[in-house]
């Protein structure tokens, strides 16, 4: 039994790769500032307040470009079933 109204939408793989690098690119920017990126990030994700992340390198307007939503799939996906 299917659920009628359960919407499905599935994330193409340049987006990935592209969600990858963007990551990548806040990650080093939040280290060289000192901050801790993973708790840095996490807030961020939880929150949605892109105060979270420093505005060096652009970071924060890096990171606000990625859907939020979208960004979590991937990484539970990737926790799951390790990186495509």
């Amino acid at each position: 039994m299917t659920d009628q109204n359960t919407q499905k939408f599935t994330v193409p793989s340049d987006d990935k790769d592209n969600m990858r690098r963007t990551l990548r690119s806040v990650y080093e920017a939040l280290t060289e500032k000192g901050y801790n990126p993973i708790n840095q990030i996490v807030g961020y994700l939880l929150t949605e307040d892109p105060t979270y992340i420093t505005n060096y390198q652009s970071a924060r307007s890096m990171i606000c470009k990625i859907d939020r939503d979208e960004l979590m799939q991937v990484l539970v996906q990737g926790y799951l079933f390790g990186q495509e």
